[in-house]
């Protein structure tokens, strides 16, 4: 998949990190018959990889699906074969390398300028600024973008509404969104308010938003 026009074109990545497979499951498959088409599944969360599987599944093979967390050669390799066609690493780690070379695109966390020039012989599809509102929010990425105004940055962790409008308006190609989101949808908790909440962030990242 082109993971670079996928993130340009919707401008947002749903995070789903669970402690309940099939609530998991089923978040996902609500998210996507919203139209949150970049969803990622947190290999952190539990039974993570069947997750992976069982969403895949159902999406059919060509729906955007994303293994999250992948810190590893032995993540990427797992998440491939479980079914994702996309990776996003937390940082700089063996999983971006693993990621490519399996023909997987990569979504890879960075924070500082240094971590920034260290990805581009990576070949990572975009970077992932995390976690982006302890760094110092909006603010911070438009001053990353002064000397890198040709990078793919999505922000993450602490993107809430109001943040994820104000991410975008400072440069950010899309934003990675977890529990603002998701909230306890993936432990079992309402699909119905999970949907809500889906439409309401669709809306502010539409490109004609204001």
């Amino acid at each position: 998949m082109d993971l670079r026009a996928a993130l340009a074109a919707h401008r947002l990545v749903a995070i789903i990190r669970g402690t309940d497979p099939q609530a998991a499951v089923h978040t996902v498959l609500a998210l996507a018959d919203e139209g949150v088409e970049l969803i990622e599944v947190s290999l952190s969360g539990a039974d993570a990889l069947s997750v992976i599987e069982r969403a895949r599944e159902a999406l059919g093979p060509d729906r955007p699906l994303g293994a999250g967390t992948v810190l590893t050669a032995d993540d990427a390799r797992a998440a491939r074969r479980a079914g994702a066609n996309f990776a996003v690493t937390p940082a700089l780690g063996d999983g971006v390398g693993a990621a490519r070379e399996l023909g997987l695109p990569v979504l890879a966390g960075v924070l500082t300028p240094t971590e920034i020039l260290a990805a581009r012989p990576l070949g990572a599809a975009a970077l992932k600024i995390f976690p982006a509102a302890e760094a110092g929010g909006p603010a911070y990425l438009k001053a990353l973008r002064g000397p890198f105004p040709h990078e793919l940055f999505v922000p993450v962790g602490g993107v809430d509404e109001a943040a994820a409008r104000a991410y975008l308006d400072a440069g950010a190609t899309a934003v990675g969104v977890g529990s603002p989101l998701v909230g306890d949808a993936a432990d079992g908790g309402s699909l119905p308010a999970l949907r809500e909440r889906a439409r309401a962030f669709l809306k502010v990242v539409q490109k004609d938003a204001s």
